[in-house]
């Protein structure tokens, strides 16, 4: 009669241990799906964010022209122009200036990441990068880095 008692405890603790086994893997789901809805919802805000600056700083130096960016590089924006200028010994050049912010695509990191880089007069300038975890950051500390790092590029474009 001990053997029997035992073994139905032992069945009793193998069915509790697959119910929490199972209750954990549901957990663990809902929260991978929490991190996706939240990287998601930042991506949309942020790369509406990057599109307004963009957009804004092309107003200020026309010839800017803005193009959206999307895919496995991220969501986002850049503008570019082409200038051309003569040099004093009568020969033309031509000079290419970009800059392009993006919010990069979810990884197994679970953090939004976003990325830029600025190009003036054919030299590349800044390569910014700025990442926090998914469910523990501000969307107002990223639309500051982005605003940031806009008026940096249109401080050192307008120097030129």
């Amino acid at each position: 009669m001990d053997f029997d008692n035992e073994l139905e405890k032992a069945i009793q603790r193998g069915q509790q241990l697959s119910q929490s086994r199972n209750a954990a893997a549901k957990k663990e789901a809902l929260s991978a799906e929490e991190i996706r809805t939240a990287h998601t919802a930042f991506r949309l805000h942020l790369s509406d964010h990057i599109e307004q600056c963009l957009k804004r700083l092309a107003n200020h130096f026309p010839g800017f022209e803005y193009e959206t960016i999307y895919g496995s590089r991220g969501w986002g924006g850049a503008v570019s122009r082409n200038d051309l200028q003569r040099g004093p010994d009568g020969k033309a050049g031509s000079f290419f200036s970009r800059i392009e912010l993006t919010v990069r695509p979810q990884n197994e990191f679970n953090v939004v990441n976003i990325a830029g880089k600025g190009t003036i007069r054919d030299k590349e300038m800044f390569t910014w990068n700025h990442f926090d975890d998914v469910l523990g950051c501000d969307q107002t500390e990223f639309e500051k880095r982005i605003d940031a790092w806009v008026l940096q590029y249109a401080e050192q474009f307008a120097a030129r």
